[in-house]
This record gives structure tokens, C-alpha cells and sequence, in this order.
């Protein structure tokens, strides 16, 4: 990730997220945090914890963050953020944090006409397939809420699409006949059938290569009467090592009102 790209992160994650850009130019910037920016970045528990019980008037900090050193001018003064920094870091989480859920309107551009906003639930999954090999498999699937139709890409989908966080004028929205707690389920029904009808040959192959390494293990401790304790910490070892386990993890989702029942 290149400097200027991490500049243009930050510039995107903080007004996304209400901040003030209080100054932004080649090679660094200062905010203007928000609340649950400086609660979320500034490690400032003691302070908002009196500020909560004394109603003292809120005072987010304000930063300078350094992105390019040879771009700043030697008087800017800030801390320095760059690719692997403790900030940046952190910065990625909470942005993880923020961005968990999500309700958004098509940007509908019909003059006066009333327009019809259909109710779709949208879910980010990451599938992982371990066990001595690792491989991650991310999935994006879309429910509508009034019949129930799945799409997969959900996220290309939208990304085609003009996004608002506000509803557009003359633009209504349909009430859900699928509850988003049992689309949820729904969704994960599927991602779940979807894995038992796939090939397994990893997992058979990876049970294969774990026989072979006990095997060696046992004929490593077979001439001893009693086995010691290395044995059994050596085995559950290789089971930790090449077990097949699949994962889902969902990393984010939201509510999405289009103007398609269809996609």
C-alpha cells in the first residue's frame, strides 16, 4: 500500500465517518474528530466517562496525521501513519467496527413521478477452508426482503449503482415482508448448502497426509512403554495442523433500497 494510497484512505474513512478535514494536503492532514471517533481512536476512557457523568460539553481532539514525511513541511508537526503502523492498524479495525452494518437508498432520478424502493438485505461473508493449506473464499449474496430472491455478487451489484444514506424525494419505500433477523438465517442456510454439495478432496487429502505424520509419530515413540508427555502434545499438534475446518465469518452488511425487485 503506497502513501499516497494510505492518504487517500484516511481522507475517505474520516469524511465517510463525519470528521472535519481541518486541513488536507500533499503528505499530510489534520482532523477534526468526531465523538465516536476520538471514543474509538484516542484512547480517552477516564475523559468521556467523567464528561458522561459530570454533562460536561464534549471537546473531540484534533489530529495531524503524517502520510508522506518528504511531501510535509518540516514545521507540520503530527504523528506519522504509514503501511504496518500501530495507528493505521487501528484505524482498519475501526473502520470494521463502523462499517458492520449499513442502510443506503438508490439515488432515483425520476422528476416527480413516485417511485417504489424495494427492501434488500446485503451480507459480506468470508468463507475459510484450513487445514496444513489455506485457502479464504468471499462471498457477497443479496435477499429480497418481499420475496425472497438471492443474488449472488451483491456487492458488484451495488457498487454499479448511486448509493445514499438519505432518502430521495418522491421515492417510497416497500415494508418487508421477510423480517432482516430470518433473511440472515436464510442466508446462511444457503452459504451452508452451498458447502455440502462441494468437492472435499482437500479435506480427504489433508486426512491422508495427517495419517502419514502420526504414523511417523508412533513409530518415533513406539519402543517406549509409556508414552510421555511430548507424545500427546505432538499429536494434538499434527491434529491442529491438519484437521479440515471450514469457516464463515461475516464481515459486514446492511439494508439496501433499489429500485429493481430484481437484479
Amino acid at each position: 500500500m503506497l502513501q499516497e494510497e494510505i492518504h487517500q484512505y484516511l481522507e475517505r474513512f474520516f469524511e465517510a465517518n463525519g470528521a472535519v478535514l481541518v486541513e488536507n494536503r500533499p503528505g499530510w492532514m489534520t482532523v477534526q474528530l468526531t465523538i465516536e471517533l476520538d471514543k474509538a481512536l484516542m484512547n480517552r476512557p477516564f475523559y468521556w466517562s467523567y464528561l458522561e457523568k459530570t454533562g460536561g460539553i464534549p471537546n473531540p481532539m484534533t489530529v495531524t496525521f503524517i502520510t508522506d514525511r518528504e511531501k510535509a513541511p518540516d514545521t507540520v508537526k503530527g504523528e506519522p501513519v504509514h503501511f504496518g503502523s500501530p495507528r493505521l492498524n487501528q484505524i482498519f479495525e475501526t473502520a470494521k467496527q463502523f462499517s458492520r452494518y449499513i442502510r443506503l437508498f438508490e439515488d432515483v432520478r425520476h422528476g416527480q413521478k413516485q417511485v417504489p424502493l424495494y427492501p434488500w438485505l446485503g451480507m459480506n461473508a468470508k468463507i475459510s477452508y484450513r487445514c496444513d493449506l489455506k485457502k479464504d473464499v468471499f462471498r457477497s449474496i443479496g435477499l429480497n426482503l418481499i420475496h425472497g430472491t438471492m443474488a449472488e455478487n451483491f456487492q458488484d451489484l451495488l457498487e454499479q449503482r448511486a448509493l445514499t444514506p438519505k432518502i430521495p424525494d418522491y421515492c417510497f419505500t416497500l415494508t418487508p415482508i421477510i423480517m432482516p433477523k430470518s433473511a440472515v438465517k436464510r442466508i446462511e442456510q444457503y452459504i451452508r448448502q452451498g458447502l455440502s454439495k462441494e468437492p472435499h478432496h482437500w479435506a480427504e487429502e489433508a486426512v491422508k497426509r495427517w495419517h502419514q505424520d502420526l504414523a511417523l509419530l508412533d513409530h518415533f515413540y513406539e519402543d517406549m512403554e509409556e508414552r510421555p508427555e511430548s507424545y500427546e502434545i505432538e499429536k494434538q499438534a499434527l491434529k491442529e495442523q491438519y484437521e479440515p475446518k471450514i469457516t464463515v465469518h461475516v464481515l459486514n452488511g446492511g439494508l439496501f433500497y433499489l429500485k429493481d425487485a430484481f437484479i
